[in-house]
């Protein structure tokens, strides 16, 4: 998704700032107010409400300028992480961005480092925010934000912070998009002119194509939608000459019933966004193409749905993957992990450098951490502890969960080599994680479980619901593989 018609002007100093309609300022904690304009309207208002400026490092406050416009002034701490940051932005932004600006001015003061990391992160919080997602509503959206002006910050390189703008979008925007609106036809149709639009290379192994190959894991949740048109996607890109490739893989799963093992009514809403991992791998990887980051990718999207119909997989099945694991069906409803298991065995064949998967998979990550976090687990600590970092460094926070062997015990089976899950739901995303270990071979590999993917209220930098969780993270992780 591109930010169409979205431009950022940067200029010096602040006297312009203080005639504009939406006006964004923001501070030094603990620095004592600047001499600039709109000082004496702020401070006539903190001495209405019996306040100290030293109230703005908790709290946005709204200040009427005296031509009219609109201001909210913050203070940000700079020993505060990334986190803090994105969530007081956000709620500084809410009341300007309610209006439907065409042009938000943004002024930043403080030391130069200060003003850099303030500005990055204010206008990328007004990009994700102020861009119009789609709307099935009657009455018309408000116009989008157009243009972002920026003082105090002159000169800065944004591209990075555009970059991961447009992932976000594209993320959050094919995430809310309604079952009836993407199902896996639609789907594999939008990747295709995303994949035209980016250059990147395309393959598509549809159900003939899986039949050969044997996959037997994904074949069985494909099986219950009456539609023939499930399939692993593969997205080509290549950014540098000689590096071994990186693997992203996305489990994207339009809707998500549950099969047999049926999900009540209020478990079932928005199941639609069974297909956020693949959207944040899409997003990561549009992101990867915009800023040609040196980097060769191979993405793998895991695309069906989890219906419910007489041919539908059932409990006690046993199916065979595509590296001739045999699996047990357990629970139908835990098809994320049989989609997810042979989009990694393929993902495997090709021997990357890196593996790392992006799934809404379990309810026990979100019993564990809420949605304001997600988590991660994988094969090699020093990948996990990156990981954490980068969840630290973009906001994005992640916990780190450990997946020792003994483990596997509870997915002992009698008929198979390996149970689906169990049906006591404990300490499930461990389980999953060990289960989706036995599919990637011996390649490095992360699962991130994307608890974090809906929030109510928002999270971080965005406001809404659905928040685009791991297209900063992935970025940042890739960064740092490249780097290595």
């Amino acid at each position: 998704m591109r930010l169409a018609g979205l431009d950022t002007v940067s200029a010096q100093g602040a006297e312009a700032a203080a005639s504009t309609g939406h006006l964004l300022v923001v501070l030094t904690a603990g620095a004592p107010l600047p001499d600039i304009p709109g000082r004496a309207a702020l401070e006539a208002v903190l001495k209405r409400r019996g306040k100290k400026a030293d109230s703005l490092a908790k709290a946005p406050l709204a200040v009427t300028l005296p031509d009219g416009g609109l201001s909210v002034w913050l203070s940000l701490a700079d020993a505060k992480p990334a986190f803090d940051w994105h969530e007081q932005l956000r709620k500084a932004l809410k009341p300007l961005l309610e209006e439907n600006p065409a042009e938000l001015a943004v002024a930043v003061h403080g030391d130069d480092g200060f003003r850099d990391r303030a500005a990055r992160a204010a206008v990328y919080a007004a990009w994700v925010n102020g861009a119009q997602l789609s709307s099935w509503k009657s009455d018309k959206p408000g116009r989008a934000l157009k243009r972002v002006v920026l003082y105090g910050a002159a000169g800065l390189d944004l591209a990075r912070e555009r970059a991961i703008a447009e992932g976000n979008l594209l993320c959050r925007e094919l995430t809310r998009l309604p079952p009836n609106l993407l199902d896996p036809g639609q789907y594999r149709k939008c990747v295709r002119a995303l994949a035209k639009e980016a250059g990147w290379a395309i393959e598509e192994f549809d159900v003939a194509s899986l039949t050969k190959l044997k996959a037997g894991a994904f074949l069985a949740v494909a099986r219950g939608s009456g539609h023939q048109d499930a399939a692993v996607v593969r997205l080509s890109y290549r950014g540098a000459a000689k590096a071994k490739a990186l693997a992203l893989v996305g489990k994207g799963i339009c809707f998500d019933t549950g099969g047999h093992n049926l999900k009540p009514a209020r478990y079932m809403h928005n199941m639609h966004d069974d297909m956020n991992g693949s959207a944040v791998v899409l997003g990561i990887l549009l992101a990867a193409t915009r800023l040609k980051l040196p980097v060769n990718l191979e993405v793998w999207l895991a695309i069906a749905q989890n219906h419910l119909s007489p041919e539908a997989y059932t409990q006690n099945e046993v199916v065979t993957a595509l590296n001739g694991t045999t699996i047990e069906v357990v629970h139908t409803d835990a098809e994320g992990r049989m989609v997810l298991a042979d989009a990694l065995a393929m993902a495997a064949r090709e021997k990357p450098g890196v593996m790392i998967d992006f799934a809404t998979l379990t309810g026990s990550m979100v019993m564990a951490l809420g949605e304001r976090m997600s988590g991660v687990l994988g094969n090699r600590d020093d990948l996990v502890q990156k990981a954490v970092a980068a969840g630290q460094a973009t906001g994005e926070r992640v916990v780190a969960f450990a997946m020792p062997t003994d483990y596997d015990e509870a997915l002992d089976s009698e008929v198979a080599d390996v149970k689906q899950c169990t049906l006591d739901g404990e300490a499930d995303h461990i389980l999953a994680a060990r289960f989706l270990s036995r599919f990637v071979a011996d390649v490095p590999w992360l699962h991130v479980d994307l608890s974090a993917a809906r929030c109510k209220g928002g999270l971080g930098a965005v406001a809404g619901d659905v928040t685009g969780f791991g297209v900063a993270l992935g970025l940042a992780l890739l960064d740092g593989l490249a780097a290595g």
